[in-house]
């Protein structure tokens, strides 16, 4: 491996080397199906859920970034849309094509980097993005930002799902500087109200809230310290 440093581009692989869970890590994290892990559970976001509820989003083509094992790809395609489902890990979209054929759905499960997506400009209505973000180190967001924008269509919706500050599940509480002096995201990055509104503050908002905490079983999702927030490509 290269350890020269030519452009930006070479910046962010190095940077990427110092804190990106290796995809071995994600595919041992699903391997064990039956772990007491909440968000394997196979049903969709409360959020999700009341955006299309409420006539928010409707059918149409979908992105979804770090889709797991498909719980939220599966309930957009029962919606009527065409789902573009991507994830890092291998053992996971097996996961989520099983459920997928299950439920007699399609759901166009893709493995890669959502970095390394090549994507036409203004190809979706919507890009969903539950659980990922998180992840995603602060020198990412740049690029992050720049693939939803590329991946909507004029006025498509952009919806999330992430860790709050200090919440049970994960959100760590730490600056974006302390994460290079860590070199760890300390399990999840943690968010604000304000912090996902200024982060994305070149979409137009249509709503930021807490989840809605569901008792299981359920036919959705819901958990104590995420955020959910919907946004609108302007």
């Amino acid at each position: 491996m290269k350890e020269t440093i030519y452009n930006y581009d070479d910046l962010l692989d190095m940077l990427d080397s110092l804190l990106r869970e290796p995809t071995q890590f994600w595919n041992t994290f699903y391997s064990d199906r039956e772990r007491g892990v909440p968000f394997f559970i196979n049903v969709p976001d409360e959020n999700l859920v009341s955006y299309f509820d409420r006539n928010l989003l409707k059918p149409g083509k979908v992105l979804e970034l770090g889709c797991g094992p498909g719980r939220n790809a599966i309930y957009i395609a029962e919606k009527g849309c065409t789902v573009d489902a991507v994830d890092l890990s291998q053992e996971t979209l097996k996961w989520g094509k099983e459920r997928a054929a299950e439920k007699n759905v399609s759901v166009n499960f893709i493995n890669e980097n959502i970095f390394d997506l090549q994507i036409e400009e203004g190809t979706f209505d919507i890009v969903y993005d539950s659980g990922c973000f998180h992840h995603i180190a602060p020198h990412r967001r740049m690029s992050y930002i720049q693939l939803v924008r590329r991946a909507l269509k004029p006025n498509g919706f952009f919806a999330i799902a992430c860790f709050a500050q200090g919440g049970e599940f994960g959100g760590a509480e730490i600056s974006d500087w302390d994460v290079y002096r860590l070199r760890s995201l300390q399990g999840g990055l943690g968010y604000t109200e304000e912090k996902l509104r200024d982060i994305f503050r070149d979409f137009k908002e249509m709503e930021i809230r807490k989840m809605k905490v569901i008792e299981q079983p359920n036919h959705i999702f819901g958990v104590p310290d995420f955020l959910t927030a919907l946004f609108q490509k302007n």
